[in-house]
């Protein structure tokens, strides 16, 4: 049982530490993560074994507590509330330190005081006033000294402990100064008042707190900026849905909402949750789920996702998956298990944490004590161990990892592609050998009309849309879905037979139509010697060739195949930029896997190979020392993506891709595989930058702090500059993070774009026996998906006109099989409703 808890008084790489610690211990735990960005604990527990109340207890005798709260429909942000708190206490904070640095150093630059607090008779009183403002200071940061001592009660000391030893004896050794300057007055020796008068150390301990506060401001507030991609996922989904009981509908909240409820969705809705039309159709806008920017028509039987807006129309739709169980409560999930969960590269810094604060307060107790022995006094020797503790504090140090690991889920969401976890995210950049499934994956995943060859090209349209339309073949639904939008003629079919292994045989009262393979041209003894060549060139590329005849007279052919996408091309060349091998392993035969290798310029190909088969084939390459990223659609590729290195589903966030993957590509595109391994590069840089200067940060302060470099060059660090340091440290490192919200692929999806199959139309004119025609014609005022269907129509219209309407381009191809004069064509766009600007050709 996965489960995750809010832990409350966590405030740097050790707490987290220690709290993972504790609850591992427990019996029945499987797998515990702390996410110090979130403060959250993610466990992995068995509850026959270990119950709530267990791990609850492990966390609080750990010296941290656990936050039982209710959830509510307010979503804002829980970083910007603590931000907003934070922000208040500081500014008191500083207020009244600048009032103390003003009493305590103020006469030290010619600034006059008061006449109750100037001059040594008033020295008591002058320390008091101090001691009193570094009360209040201290007292608003009061949760330091709280969890740094109960850390330290438990022998698991931790950032706070620093901060608090530090403090107290700051403040401890100035009110050890008041009661000697207490004893120089009684005893008149104005000598220890005025050695005692300039030695206070309330300054620096409010500086301290306030300063480390600081730090802490800037840092929750940039922790609530790594949260912007979850939050937005968030706002997708609507508060309240209206639902049909009987002859009524009710508005309800979005909790209320079960499944299979009967929901109504008006125009400019979102839809509730996932879940399918019954009746009605319209226009979404799924841009912020799959990454389409062109509204996407849907109609009765199709599937709905929540969050999506209905942009025109009117729907009624069955709920499928409600609460959890929508997509973008899974998306979200994915993305905050990513924060969660901890890379390899984060085990480094856990380890030095682990073991770090105890060497720092031993190397500050040490130092005080040598420079005693050595016969400095009590003052200067207490401000090193104090300046030692501060400079160590290991916020940046703690921070280095998690931050970046936020930061870089977050922007891979608003990429739409979603980590699993932080270690896949870390492990898809090393990835050497990428292994791609063929069919949706490199492929569109449906068949689509790529040639036709007619002596007659508009009969053939209609022979083959009368006899497929009652065909359920996935070839007839794409030669149906190619052959809809021609100005054709309906043919009557009175007989219509299905042909297993063979095809369609259909009759009309005067004529017998088929259309099937080659074995069924044999079979009925239709000759088809005059489209052999082209049909065997078609084979040869991967394509199925489909004959249709009349009479038992050919009419023509057309090939269909499964076509690349249109960005496949581009992905392969950029993930082989990358200094990826490229691998196509598919169980399709091995003339179509050539083929598409190809056009894909893919080098190695294995094909015709079962599910487990490519399991096996991801083995081997494991086997050779090779790192693998199998990249599949996560249903027959589910052993693959579950053997190899990093497993990455590409399907818009299908149930069984986000189970079995480790990275899931929301947007269907396989150039998001090359964006994926640059953010992971980018991702594990920024780390190790973090890193780096995390580490030389306290290898140069901590010397430093401890006067090594004092006898020889003078130099010490005063403890207000080392509480300084320490916070410009923890934001140098959360700031580098950060830089991440601006990662820029160089290579980009090209979901967004639309593009027109490529079909290559071949006219057999016996009369002519020439070539068609090829005129491009430039086109102003496309907008969408209807005004391209719009011309082209419109162009498809005219006799002897075969087009096809680029949108992304703004222009048409057309190829003209008789004499059609530019005149005609530029009247054919304009009576449409668009403008002509030149045409070529």
């Amino acid at each position: 049982m996965k489960q995750k808890i809010d832990v409350t008084g966590m405030t740097c790489s050790a707490c987290a530490a220690h709290v993972e610690k504790a609850v591992k211990k427990l019996p029945g735990t499987k797998e515990a993560n702390v996410n110090l960005m979130q403060n959250k604990l993610l466990i992995d527990y068995d509850p026959k074994v270990t119950s709530e109340q267990d791990i609850s207890s492990a966390i609080e005798a750990a010296g941290y507590g656990v936050k039982k709260e209710v959830q509510t429909a307010d979503t804002e942000n829980q970083f910007a509330k603590q931000a907003k708190q934070e922000k208040r206490k500081l500014w008191i904070s500083v207020i009244l330190l600048i009032v103390l640095m003003y009493i305590s150093m103020g006469s030290m630059v010619g600034l006059p005081l008061p006449s109750f607090l100037d001059g040594l008779h008033n020295a008591i009183t002058f320390a008091m006033v101090q001691s009193l403002l570094t009360l209040v200071i201290l007292s608003m940061h009061f949760h330091y000294f709280k969890n740094g001592f109960k850390a330290l009660i438990h022998r698991a000391p931790t950032m706070d402990s620093l901060i608090a030893l530090g403090s107290s004896a700051a403040l401890l050794y100035g009110i050890y100064a008041i009661i000697m300057m207490g004893q120089g007055l009684a005893n008149q020796d104005m000598h220890m008042v005025h050695t005692y008068h300039m030695d206070l150390y309330f300054e620096s301990a409010a500086m301290i707190v306030t300063l480390i506060s600081v730090g802490k401001y800037l840092e929750t507030r940039s922790k609530g900026r790594t949260n912007d991609a979850i939050q937005k996922l968030m706002d997708l989904t609507p508060k309240t849905a209206f639902v049909q009981k009987g002859d009524q509908v009710i508005e309800v909240s979005i909790e209320d909402v079960q499944k299979d409820d009967i929901l109504i969705v008006k125009t400019g809705a979102s839809i509730p949750v996932d879940g399918k039309i019954i009746e009605g159709s319209g226009t979404l806008d799924e841009a912020l789920i799959t990454g389409e920017s062109i509204p996407v028509e849907k109609h009765e039987a199709d599937k709905v996702i929540g969050g999506t807006i209905l942009v025109s129309g009117y729907i009624k739709m069955q709920a499928l998956s409600v609460g959890e169980d929508t997509t973008i409560a899974k998306i979200i999930q994915l993305v905050e298990d990513a924060n969660a969960s901890k890379a390899p590269i984060a085990k480094l810094a856990d380890k030095v944490s682990a073991v770090f604060v105890p060497i720092v307060i031993v190397i500050a107790t040490i130092a005080t004590i040598t420079w005693l022995a050595l016969g400095y006094d009590l003052s200067f020797s207490l401000s090193i161990g104090i300046a030692v503790l501060i400079i160590s504090c290991p916020c940046a140090l703690g921070l280095a990892t998690p931050t970046a690991i936020m930061v870089a889920t977050g922007k891979g969401a608003q990429l739409g592609i979603l980590f699993k976890n932080a270690e896949s995210l870390e492990q898809v950049g090393k990835m050497d050998t990428i292994v791609l499934d063929k069919t949706g994956t490199l492929t569109k995943g449906k068949p689509e009309v790529t040639d036709v060859v007619s002596e007659n090209e508009m009969h053939l349209y209609a022979v083959a849309y009368a006899l497929e339309h009652r065909s359920e073949h996935p070839l007839a639904k794409a030669i149906i879905n190619y052959t809809k939008d021609k100005d054709i003629e309906a043919i009557p079919i009175e007989q219509f037979e299905q042909i297993a292994g063979q095809g369609i045989k259909a009759s009309s009262e005067t004529n017998t139509y088929f259309a099937g393979n080659a074995k069924m041209m044999e079979v009925n003894q239709i000759q088809i010697d005059a489209y052999q060549q082209v049909a065997s060139q078609f084979a040869n590329e991967g394509k199925t060739v489909l004959y249709f005849a009349e009479n038992n007279q050919v009419i023509g052919l057309i090939a269909l195949a499964d076509v690349l996408k249109d960005s496949s091309v581009e992905a392969i060349a950029a993930i082989k930029q990358l200094g990826k091998e490229v691998v196509l392993l598919t169980g399709d035969n091995k003339q179509t896997a050539a083929a598409i290798s190809k056009k894909a310029n893919i080098d190695t190909v294995i094909a015709e190979v079962l599910p487990q088969d490519k399991e096996e084939y991801v083995r081997k390459l494991q086997a050779q020392g090779k790192q693998v990223a199998m990249v599949g659609d996560g249903i027959n590729d589910a052993p693959a993506l579950a053997r190899a290195d990093v497993g990455i589903a590409i399907g818009a966030g299908t149930e069984i891709a986000m189970e079995s993957a480790d990275v899931v590509l929301m947007h269907s595109d396989l150039m998001d595989v090359a964006t994926s391994i640059q953010l992971s590069k980018a991702t594990i840089r920024n780390i190790k930058q973090n890193l780096f200067w995390a580490f030389f940060y306290n290898a140069i302060g901590i010397p430093l702090a401890a006067g090594l470099f004092y006898p020889t060059f003078q130099l010490k660090l005063n403890p207000m500059f080392g509480s300084a340091a320490m916070s410009l440290s923890s934001l140098f490192v959360v700031s580098n993070a950060l830089r991440l919200r601006f990662f820029k692929p160089t290579y980009t999806s090209t979901s967004s774009q639309q593009h027109e199959v490529h079909t290559e139309t071949i006219e057999i004119d016996k009369k002519k026996g020439g070539l068609p025609m090829n005129k491009v014609i430039h086109i102003n005022g496309m907008m969408c998906a209807n005004c391209e269907r719009h011309v082209n129509n419109a162009l498809n219209a005219l006799d002897g006109v075969e087009a096809k309407v680029d949108l992304a381009n703004n222009l048409a191809n057309v190829t003209l099989s008789k004499d059609v004069d530019d005149a005609t064509l530029t009247k054919a766009v304009t009576d449409a409703g668009y403008e002509v600007t030149s045409i070529e050709g």
